[in-house]
């Protein structure tokens, strides 16, 4: 099962995206390593134990300029350049990043979504990594003093994360009393976030949308020779996933608190 998903800049479909299971690596530049052989087409199937690549084509970034490890709970990055420092942000944390230093190897980053910036010439170059196998051990579990290890739990949610507004918003008429509720669309769930997320947007909701069906293992793992057939009726899957396994409760609309519900911005 893949562990971490690459984003080129402007990937227009899944079949752009490249995903990596544990213990496989990913090598970027402007070509292909010559150990690499060919260039990798992402999505595309490659020989077994053969490099892949993402292609990075600007004169301003090094032929080898570094390459992603992934691992089965967080990816490494190393940085192949002598003089330029890329950072890593994490979109969804006010301005956190890290820096990772010209040579540094495997240097581990903790964030699930991620934005790779590459500096070249006078332009600043960026892709994106999810993490989505992230996992999170139950609370109960945790602050116990038994011995063993934890449960991981099957569907791991962090509900720090837009995402999971994204989600409460989606499950808060089922929730809320009205199981035969038809979904709220997506510009309905953009007006409902809005207050707490003002820079929402159609596609910033969908792409949320997009990632969750990702996250809950909806989408099929790299396994296959493509990003796998559409799924159809996406949002209702997701919340009958989240309301049949409890992964969205009653509770969780706290999260929207201070914004009317959808039932009664009818």
């Amino acid at each position: 099962m893949y562990s971490i998903i690459v984003v080129p800049a402007h990937a227009a479909d899944p079949g752009s995206q490249v995903r990596l299971a544990p213990g496989e690596r990913l090598h970027f530049g402007r070509a292909a390593p010559r150990t690499a052989g060919a260039p990798h087409t992402a999505g595309a199937p490659h020989a077994a134990g053969a490099p892949r690549h993402l292609d990075i084509p600007h004169p301003g970034v090094s032929r080898t300029a570094g390459e992603i490890g992934a691992t089965a709970s967080y990816w490494t990055l190393s940085n192949f350049s002598t003089s330029s420092t890329y950072v890593v942000e994490n979109p969804e944390g006010a301005g956190e990043h890290i820096k990772i230093a010209p040579g540094r190897l495997d240097a581990p980053v903790p964030f699930e979504f991620s934005r790779v910036v590459l500096p070249a010439g006078g332009d600043l170059l960026d892709f994106s990594v999810w993490a989505p196998r992230h996992d999170y051990v139950e609370r109960a579990f945790s602050a116990c003093s038994e011995d063993g290890e934890p449960t991981a739990l099957a569907f791991p949610l962090d509900r720090s994360k837009r995402y999971f507004l994204v989600l409460a918003a989606l499950c808060e008429s089922r929730l809320r009393g009205a199981p035969h509720a038809p979904l709220p669309t997506v510009d309905r769930i953009v007006e409902r976030l809005r207050p707490l997320w003002p820079a929402v947007n159609r596609a910033s909701v969908q792409w949320n949308i997009d990632y969750l069906a990702v996250k809950l293992r909806l989408k099929p793992g790299p396994d296959t020779a493509d990003g796998g057939p559409r799924l159809n009726g996406k949002k209702e899957t997701l919340v009958s996933l989240a309301l049949r396994f409890d992964l969205v409760h009653e509770d969780d609309l706290v999260t929207l608190t201070g914004l009317p519900s959808m039932t009664e911005a009818r």
